[in-house]
């Protein structure tokens, strides 16, 4: 059945993406477009049901980027970030005891002094709505599920989704044809592994120049503590146990708000593997002695997960390309050592606004954006990254115990010399190719939960929220079913029902399969985070945006 054609709408900066970066952008074109006295429309499309719904981190926030683009934030009584950072402390765990570590040991880039602990989620709402106050329309469950080209190739807009088609790719009786939505310019900050990003990186060569993009998965819950276990601003961060020394990762506990923990744990994606499971080790690292007594009395109120961007300065690609840039997570902006990003993401927001405002002012439209490409690196976003960038390559080479160590000395000497030891180093292997067959491997296993401190999956993602409609055509693409049974399942024990935080993936017996083992993919448990995309070691699993607002509806996270 062909399908009618699209209405369209135009604009002058098309935005995917209401996160910090593409919300920043947007801030900053209203701001540049009052000042100067230039009419400047700018939408901005949105994948989760409302702005924020997708939104998880920590967080504590850097607030150089708050005070960058809107410096009467603090003012607002209805600021989001109301809790500052009252003590820091880093422990080293090992499995039934741990020591504090000095802050005096850690470079000064590293202390938390002056950062805000609190919501991104609800930080992100509160720049929709300053957004909209300044006249950006927003268009919240509207994921953007194609990039649109004129007949030179420049990237003119995309298109959002068509609602309505069945699951066997039939239009429904509420079928509803997407929008094209054309501009000038068109900004992506989709996030850690866009959808779209995705196919921009490989259309442009947008990475030919720069190492390949390292990821980690950060699981994370909220909790309602007891006001005896509760101490405002307190940011805590753990290395070591429960992960072995070969597999990085760690934690982090914020006190912020009333009486609320944000607990969560990262596992680097690079982990060899195949039975270990991050959701697991999370829960694990919750029973440690030093810490599962802050959970006495609490209860578990919210639960996400998502990927992470991990491979910093080396690994940024080019962020321009004819009519368009990438801002944000999609650029790669993430602080591995300081666990920070959106700091950078509402940076890059601004930045790449500037030289938008200028193109437009010119009369130019459909170009690349120089101004942009050619500023990050001197910008405060490269000079917080340049200096950390070994740090994520020497703990992958060396492991935690070594690798760690001389990313710190690597990090003094930057502080100190301005000057490294190693210069700028590779990151290897891509995750994806890091799994070692079953085979060669001491497969984990991992206690029940209890119910009370540990949990399973599938009672976690109902704390998500997440929802899809389930007639629609699925969002998580298995490109060869012969392929992930050969080498998926066979060779490396199926880690996808291990690596998915959200139960998506199952290895069924089922006698009338041919095999007698069959794929279960369960979407509608998806919490977005698209470890699927990124740590399938064939790279067979092709994640893209589910009809309408699909997905988590995250609330304080």
């Amino acid at each position: 059945m062909a399908l009618p054609e699209r209405e369209g709408m135009d604009f002058d900066v098309v935005i995917v993406g209401a996160g910090p970066a593409g919300l920043a952008a947007a801030i900053r074109l209203k701001q540049l477009s009052a000042e100067k006295g230039e009419e400047i429309s700018v939408v901005v499309v949105e994948k989760g049901g409302e702005v924020g719904a997708h939104i998880l981190s920590g967080a504590v926030v850097d607030p150089i980027g708050l005070d960058t683009l809107l410096p009467d934030w603090r003012d607002d009584p209805e600021r989001p970030l109301k809790t500052a950072v009252e003590r820091d402390e880093f422990l080293f765990l090992t499995k039934n005891s741990g020591v504090s570590m000095p802050n005096l040991f850690f470079p000064k880039l590293l202390s938390n002094h002056g950062n805000f602990v609190g919501s991104l989620s609800n930080t992100v709402k509160w720049l929709g709505a300053r957004a909209e106050g300044l006249g950006v329309e927003i268009y919240p469950g509207f994921p953007a599920s194609e990039v649109l080209y004129d007949e030179r190739g420049t990237v003119t807009g995309i298109a959002t989704g068509d609602l309505g088609i069945s699951r066997t790719g039939e239009p429904r009786d509420d079928f509803t044809r997407g929008m094209e939505l054309k501009a000038k310019y068109t900004v992506f900050g989709e996030g850690a592994r866009g959808s779209l990003t995705k196919t921009l990186i490989e259309r442009f060569g947008l990475n030919r120049n720069s190492d390949h993009q390292k990821y980690g998965l950060g699981v994370k819950e909220l909790w309602q503590l007891a006001p005896n276990k509760f101490e405002p601003g307190l940011v805590q961060h753990t290395m070591g146990w429960p992960l072995p020394n070969k597999a990085g990762g760690g934690s982090w506990l914020y006190h912020f708000d009333d009486n609320l923990l944000s607990v969560g744990f990262v596992t680097h994606l690079n982990y060899e593997n195949p039975t270990l499971s991050p959701f697991e080790e999370f829960q694990r690292f919750k029973t440690h002695p030093m810490i599962r007594d802050v959970f006495e009395g609490a209860k578990r109120i919210g639960y996400g997960a998502r990927a992470i961007m991990e491979g910093g300065w080396q690994s940024v690609p080019k962020l321009v390309f004819p009519g368009g840039c990438l801002v944000g997570d999609s650029a790669g902006f993430v602080n591995v050592p300081r666990i920070k990003g959106s700091h950078n993401a509402i940076l890059s927001g601004i930045q790449a606004a500037d030289a938008i405002f200028d193109a437009l002012v010119a009369g130019r439209q459909g170009d690349e954006l120089t101004a942009y490409e050619q500023g990050w690196r001197d910008s405060p976003i490269g000079r917080d990254l340049k200096p950390v960038r070994n740090v994520k390559p020497l703990w992958s080479k060396y492991g935690t115990l070594v690798g760690v160590g001389l990313g710190g000395l690597d990090m003094w000497m930057n502080a100190i010399a301005n000057a490294s030891l190693f210069g700028t180093l590779g990151h290897g292997k891509p995750d994806y190719a890091c799994l070692k067959p079953l085979s060669e491997v001491t497969p984990i296993v991992y206690p029940k939960p209890d119910g009370k401190l540990t949990f399973d999956r599938l009672s976690s993602v109902y704390l998500s929220n997440t929802n899809h409609e389930e007639d629609q055509p699925p969002h998580l693409k298995v490109k060869d079913m012969g392929l992930q049974k050969a080498s998926e399942h066979d060779v490396y024990g199926g880690p996808s029902s291990r690596y998915c935080p959200a139960g998506v993936y199952e290895w069924v017996e089922d006698a009338s399969a041919s095999d007698g083992v069959r794929f279960q993919i369960n979407a509608q448990n998806c919490v977005h985070c698209k470890t699927c995309d990124i740590k399938d070691p064939n790279q067979n699993i092709n994640w893209v945006t589910p009809e309408g607002p699909g997905g988590p509806n995250y609330t304080n996270l």
